[in-house]
């Protein structure tokens, strides 16, 4: 069963807090192609098997913007840790009832990365606002830059 964040590191790696935007790496920044395959979850029927998006990743002055072509989802993400070509950011996205708030763990390699991304999904009562469930998911993930810096 899952039980919470997964970030992938290993001892080469040390993650800092309080990253600066500047600490990312501009190849980190452009169009993706990401597949994702559910790896662990405590509710199947909320969450999909596996899935492809295309992602943009932006920066616009201090704010950096994942685009989901897809899905037309848009969202600020917060960077939470970056060291070398390991990132980590987070999102949240609230619709109706409910929030989602997606951690995602990422390893890049010049062209394509490998990563983590976990996901929690809280639902509240319409009449006082009270949590009335929470559900979670992980997925393994996998991108190939399609536009942007370092694209051979």
């Amino acid at each position: 069963m899952f039980t919470g964040i997964a970030v992938i590191a290993d001892d080469n790696y040390t993650l800092n807090a309080g990253i600066s935007i500047n600490e990312v790496p501009e190849t980190f920044f452009g169009s993706w192609r990401v597949t994702a395959k559910l790896d662990d979850t405590d509710s199947p029927r909320t969450f999909k098997p596996q899935s492809i998006d295309v992602w943009s990743l932006e920066r616009v002055g201090d704010t950096i913007s994942l685009v989901n072509y897809f899905s037309g989802a848009h969202a600020k993400i917060s960077i939470k840790a970056t060291e070398g070509n390991l990132i980590v950011f987070s999102k949240e996205a609230p619709y109706e009832n409910k929030i989602l708030t997606d951690t995602v763990s990422i390893r890049l390699e010049k062209n394509s990365f490998s990563g983590i991304n976990t996901l929690f999904l809280k639902s509240y009562s319409p009449v006082d606002g009270k949590l009335t469930k929470t559900e979670s998911a992980r997925y393994l993930l996998n991108g190939e830059k399609i536009s942007g810096d370092n694209v051979l």
